[in-house]
């Protein structure tokens, strides 16, 4: 439940970041006023969206009510009629901030739909008056998924102006069904099936994302790139005699590809640049063990990866170079362990992974500095997480309803949604934020 919001004053972007900072990056914003002790890991904002007139004004407010309310978990839903005068003071144009005061509202979103796209307003209700004004661009026809990515935008832009820190709305998520890569949006809509080469699998997405990088199995396999504007793959790397290439991610810097080279009981990483990817250099020196999902820290200078070198699939860190190799998850060692699918929080302080326990696999993270790992999951059999660009939340594999489906977790307070619809969903990876630019 909501707690209400009474005693001293707070500026919500304060608990982030410094307001300073924040306004040295963007003059226009002047942050929310919460009354009150507020947790953001807990609590909630109450905030009303008003209604929006106009072509496609309903649908707008319904997809960013959703963003906010629904699917961030930082907000709650201030209900608020659709007769927008009785919500005006007096008979002037500004809003009766008393009125949203005695319905606990923090914020007021206020939408007008204009020629290239939105038009809109946040209120403070604390300091009853306008915290930001901005327009919204919208490309692409009413409904159709360009023009909902911009509506997800919107949704972003006013998190961002309400705590300092953009949501997850303007994202997708890749993942693989009945042998195909496909995409969808972070609220389950939207979804595509991508055009690639046959026995493709394990997509990842660039920083930038507007490409995937996915490998192919069996004969023959190699590393594609996906231009996700054009829809055209052109190969990067194989095929090679006896050899698989698998797991394939990208540096932070979208400028090299980490990926797995296996070939007989042997498999190790490889870091390639993508403009010359003849020239990867290898990692891992051990031979004999197998080593696979490579994927870099947020700063590019370490690389987590699942190797046997103990006798089961345990975690270890190795530095860009190939030195300091260490084992993370030096724990509760057993001839049962299978701890692997590692993925690097982008605060670069955690490592969410899935690890075997009572034969069944569950989500855990760890610090990467080390401490006892957390489980997240506990109901059916969870795996494959892949971090959303807050940092906050983590889509997976669970089996929770009988099928195997993707589910999105907030990991500060548990709750759990599912995106997909269809069985036999996996593989999933989270974008970055999609900023269109």
């Amino acid at each position: 439940m909501t707690r209400l919001f009474r005693g001293y004053s707070v500026a919500v972007a304060c608990l982030t970041v410094g307001a300073a900072a924040l306004r040295a990056q963007d003059s226009t914003f002047r942050g929310i006023t919460i009354t009150g002790v507020y947790d953001p890991s807990r609590d909630k904002i109450p905030i009303a969206i008003l209604p929006i007139s106009g072509a496609f004004g309903d649908s707008i407010r319904t997809i960013i009510d959703r963003d906010l309310n629904e699917n961030s978990d930082r907000f709650t839903r201030v209900a608020v009629g659709a007769d927008l005068n009785g919500m005006r003071a007096g008979t002037g144009s500004g809003l009766n901030y008393q009125l949203f005061k005695s319905l606990n509202a923090v914020a007021i979103v206020q939408i007008t739909t204009v020629g290239t796209g939105l038009h809109i307003a946040l209120h403070d209700v604390a300091q009853a008056r306008v915290a930001r004004v901005w327009d919204m661009p919208l490309r692409g026809a009413g409904l159709g998924r360009d023009w909902r990515m911009g509506v997800h935008r919107a949704s972003d832009e006013i998190e961002k102006s309400v705590i300092g820190k953009a949501g997850i709305a303007a994202s997708r998520i890749a993942y693989m069904r009945s042998n195909a890569i496909r995409i969808v949006d972070s609220d389950g809509a939207s979804e595509i099936t991508v055009p690639t080469e046959e026995m493709g699998s394990s997509p990842a997405w660039s920083p930038d994302g507007s490409s995937l990088v996915y490998a192919t199995y069996g004969p023959g396999s190699r590393l594609f790139l996906i231009d996700l504007a054009t829809g055209r793959s052109r190969p990067i790397l194989g095929p090679a005699t006896n050899t698989l290439f698998l797991t394939p991610a990208f540096s932070p810097d979208g400028n090299s590809i980490l990926y797995a080279r296996s070939s007989g009981d042997q498999s190790d990483i490889y870091l390639a640049p993508i403009s010359s990817p003849q020239s990867a250099r290898r990692l891992t020196v051990l031979r004999g063990l197998v080593n696979t999902n490579p994927v870099f820290s947020p700063n590019s200078r370490r690389v987590a990866y699942v190797s046997n070198a103990l006798g089961r699939p345990e975690l270890y860190i190795v530095d860009a170079d190939g030195t300091s190799n260490d084992v993370l998850t030096n724990y509760d060692f057993s001839e049962k362990n299978y701890r692997s699918d590692p993925d690097w929080s982008p605060d670069g302080r955690l490592i969410a992974y899935q690890e075997r326990t009572n034969d069944r696999f569950q989500i855990r993270t760890i610090q990467v500095s080390g401490s006892t790992p957390k489980y997240l999951t506990s109901e059916g059999e969870n795996e494959q997480p892949s971090w959303a660009p807050d940092g906050r939340h983590l889509v997976f594999t669970s089996s929770r309803t009988g099928a195997r489906q993707l589910w999105i977790m907030d990991t500060e307070t548990g709750h759990v949604r599912q995106l997909t619809k269809s069985a036999g969903s996996k593989l999933a990876a989270w974008s970055g934020h999609l900023t269109g630019q």
